[in-house]
């Protein structure tokens, strides 16, 4: 056949083709199916008497989070040395984000190691493992506030607003994006305040609607978790009501954090479920969009939550951080994959770490996120694969790791654009310097050539250098 050779295929006794079969796999390996149940709380000291009941009360896991970190240190002093809590106080002195983590989080932190656990790395600071911030950091690194019409609501994409409805979340994380309003003020950073106001609120709604092309609201914070059922239920009619609003999401990270509330706050989940019922009936979609980061995190109280909004039809997808020492490894991302696909929760998005101030030492490269995308594709279906992506600084909005215009491994500068945001602009993501080769941290060493490497980094965009 043109000299193209048939594929062989091998017969058995009978003549008949023999189909080639994938071996079974080993069960053992099915450990995404796997979740930490029973008492485990009760392995902290102040939870020891704790009984489920009272641990799956959302009211007690909120009661019951620490928000200073004089009181967070005092609750695990007797599981950890000295040492480190000396080393914790000095982390939370240079913290320029709240504390408050709940029960349920503390639970999960293996305190035998604490020093490498990828919970403690998020919530828990401490000052031997804290870098200097990146000379470009801005505290506000995506502009959120530069494209805001009205306070609280940001406009980037022509058809889609953030709509941040309040300034308080459940936990507060370390590697935040908007630690600039998110939570009190600190020694570090004085907040923008965004508190919950029906008439901010109405100002915003009153922008959306005044905008036919804005299709797609996300509702975020802060955290739609600390909302009251009542706010819930007006916020999502309210834009429902709005005839081109198509597509809604609540943002939270309430339940990788405290999926208690998801089972014993029947008021707050049937305001959600309302919402999006009536969504449905209207044709439009409302989902739910949170924000797992580690397999860790996930227990039988995750997914009996998850359990819960399935069987109510709430479609939710996650959205994590690509931090370093967390959910870097191949091994680690693949599992993390399998366990939110096996509770139903999609897996959206993997962000590369924004330049938070203080957060440092969570980053890391952006060569990292294109291995790990190459490595995990394939592992399981396709709409069950987070794309990764980097949330350009400056405004550029998300952006696929993969579609960088330039990416200088020696400087950590990658190039992007975003034609549908600035069709002229170049925006820049920048690797943690630490982990750049010698060369690449002697120039950035030197203040004076700062800005010759992010010229020399757009001039190659230009000239199309991959």
């Amino acid at each position: 056949m043109d000299g193209q050779s048939l594929p062989i295929v091998k017969l058995d006794a009978s003549g008949h083709p023999v189909h080639p079969r994938k071996p079974p796999v080993d069960p053992a390996t099915l450990v995404h199916r796997e979740f930490l149940d029973g008492p485990f709380w009760q392995r902290i000291p102040a939870y020891k008497s704790v009984d489920e009941a009272t641990f799956l009360d959302h009211r007690w896991q909120a009661k019951k989070s620490i928000t200073q970190p004089k009181k967070l240190i005092e609750a695990v002093q007797d599981l950890v040395s000295e040492e480190f809590l000396a080393d914790a106080r000095a982390g939370f002195a240079r913290a320029p984000m709240s504390v408050r983590v709940s029960p349920y989080l503390l639970s999960l932190v293996d305190w035998q190691n604490p020093y490498d656990d990828p919970i403690r790395r998020q919530f828990l600071p401490v000052r031997s493992h804290m870098l200097a911030d990146h000379p470009k950091l801005d505290l506000d690194s995506l502009h959120e506030q530069a494209d805001a019409p009205t306070e609280g609501l940001t406009h980037r994409y022509p058809d889609k607003v953030l709509f941040l409805a309040l300034d308080t979340c459940p936990v507060y994380c370390r590697f935040c994006t908007r630690s600039y309003a998110v939570g009190i003020n600190t020694e570090e950073v004085e907040k923008v305040s965004l508190k919950a106001n029906r008439m901010r609120w109405d100002q915003a709604f009153a922008y959306i609607e005044s905008r036919p092309e804005i299709e797609d609201v996300v509702i975020s914070g802060g955290d739609v978790y600390q909302l009251r059922a009542e706010h819930l239920t007006d916020i999502g009619h309210r834009l429902l009501d709005i005839k081109h609003v198509r597509r809604m999401r609540f943002a939270t990270k309430g339940p990788a954090v405290m999926p208690q509330k998801l089972l014993t706050d029947d008021a707050w989940v049937r305001a959600l479920v309302e919402v999006v019922e009536r969504g449905r009936r209207m044709c439009k979609e409302v989902v739910v969009h949170t924000h797992f980061t580690h397999p860790n995190e996930i227990t039988a109280i995750s997914k009996r939550a998850m359990d819960r909004l399935f069987q109510f039809g709430v479609i939710v997808r996650n959205q994590s951080v690509l931090q370093r020492g967390v959910n870097d490894s191949v091994a680690v991302m693949k599992h993390f994959i399998k366990k939110l696909s096996y509770m139903n929760v999609q897996p959206y998005y993997v962000y590369m770490h924004d330049l938070v101030k203080g957060a440092e030492d969570m980053r890391t490269t952006l060569a990292v996120a294109l291995d790990l995308e190459k490595q995990i594709r394939g592992v399981t279906a396709g709409f069950n694969t987070p794309t990764f992506v980097v949330d350009a600084p400056g405004g550029g909005g998300k952006r696929d790791v993969h579609s960088f215009e330039h990416y200088n491994r020696e400087t950590g500068v990658s190039v992007y654009r975003s034609p549908n945001v600035d069709p002229d602009a170049f925006y820049l993501y920048f690797d943690p310097i630490d982990q750049l080769p010698e060369s690449g941290r002697a120039r950035w060493a030197d203040k004076a050539q700062h800005d010759g490497i992010l010229e020399e980094a757009i001039a190659a965009a230009r000239d199309g250098q991959r």
